[in-house]
């Protein structure tokens, strides 16, 4: 299971939002959830640091958000097992 702090931003009608919010919950990841199609103040969150898109994924220790639906980057970011291996820097 995952300790850092997970923030990913979404919106409505978004299948690549919605296959990584089923994956992170495969891989028990628990979430804060911001949807830019609900809340405005969350679109204005994302557009001042120059996001225009959704998914968003914003890990705790990560310089940078992580764009889209980027399986490998965020397993590797969360640290997360694949194949009884632990990934590294």
């Amino acid at each position: 299971m995952n300790n850092k702090n997970v923030t990913i931003y979404v919106s409505d009608g978004c299948n690549k939002c919605n296959d990584l919010l089923a994956q992170l919950d495969e891989w028990n990841v628990f979430y804060q959830i911001k949807n830019i199609s609900k809340q405005r103040e969350h679109l204005y969150e994302l557009q001042k640091l120059g996001i225009y898109g959704t998914p968003a994924t914003f890990i705790e220790g990560e310089y940078r958000a992580i764009l889209g639906f980027q399986k490998n980057k965020i397993r590797q970011a969360l640290s997360i097992k694949q194949s009884g291996f632990t990934i590294e820097d």
